[in-house]
């Protein structure tokens, strides 16, 4: 009798052992799961092309694709997580996120705090104004109200460009705030990466010129400081720079600024 119970209990134990193992296996909802690491990305969603949301709320645009095929490439699940500008360099410090694709140009101040990949792509910087406001120079900017986005490079410039021209300077939040604020009168000029401010001059009928004083660095995926992501990045952009694949990502999101 002993005999039979030591082998239903040896029966019913070897049952659930499986029945755990096969939890395991295809996850708790039956479905299967993936062996995949998840690379989790940082961006800002206010700077079309390179990054904004579509209709329906979804992140999209020139970086959105450029990680999904980093991602691909190196066989992670990507992850996205959609935060403030200026706060950016804060969430790779901290090691919240594992990279960052925000149109982000890889500025020797940024370099102190983390590090960056080669670069995919340079814009150059552009002074965005109503049609009719007839700010058609770096001269005419006096006396102005000049926006420009916390934490970008762009606000860097404009502090500098202060020391030549006298204009007041104006930090706000994002790219979109921007554009409210310049549409609605409360400020004159917007200091924007020369690639969304050709957007918005299609989109909203602006006017606008290039700013001659500045040879921006290119923008760069940022690392958290002795990321060990940073070589493998390297050789899926320069991979996607010989075979093409970089230059259709531009010609999808940025060929209105090629």
């Amino acid at each position: 009798m002993k005999k039979t119970i030591l082998s239903l209990t040896l029966i019913l134990t070897l049952v659930v052992l499986a029945a755990c193992g096969q939890t395991n296996k295809d996850g708790a909802n039956g479905g299967k799961t993936t062996d995949k690491k998840v690379l989790t990305m940082a961006t800002s969603a206010d700077f079309a092309p390179f990054e904004s949301r579509d209709p329906s709320g979804k992140v999209e645009g020139f970086d959105i694709d450029l990680a999904n095929a980093i991602a691909k490439e190196l066989g992670y699940k990507l992850e996205i997580k959609d935060m403030k500008f200026d706060g950016l360099i804060g969430a790779l410090q901290a090691k919240r996120v594992d990279m960052v694709l925000a149109g982000m140009s890889a500025t020797e101040k940024r370099k102190k705090n983390v590090d960056f990949s080669t670069p995919y792509n340079h814009s150059g910087e552009m002074f965005l104004t109503l049609k009719d406001a007839n700010i058609k120079t770096l001269d005419d900017l006096k006396g102005k109200i000049v926006g420009v986005q916390l934490g970008t490079i762009q606000e860097e410039g404009a502090k500098t460009l202060q020391k030549q021209v006298d204009f007041t300077l104006k930090p706000l939040d994002n790219a979109t705030t921007l554009i409210q604020e310049l549409l609605s009168h409360r400020i004159q000029v917007a200091y924007l990466d020369k690639s969304v401010a050709t957007g918005y001059i299609k989109e909203q009928g602006l006017a606008g010129f290039d700013d001659p004083t500045t040879s921006s660095p290119g923008m760069a995926v940022a690392f958290p400081k002795g990321s060990d992501m940073i070589d493998d990045v390297n050789k899926v952009l320069k991979n996607m720079e010989d075979n093409g694949k970089l230059q259709e990502l531009k010609d999808k999101w940025l060929k209105d600024q090629q």
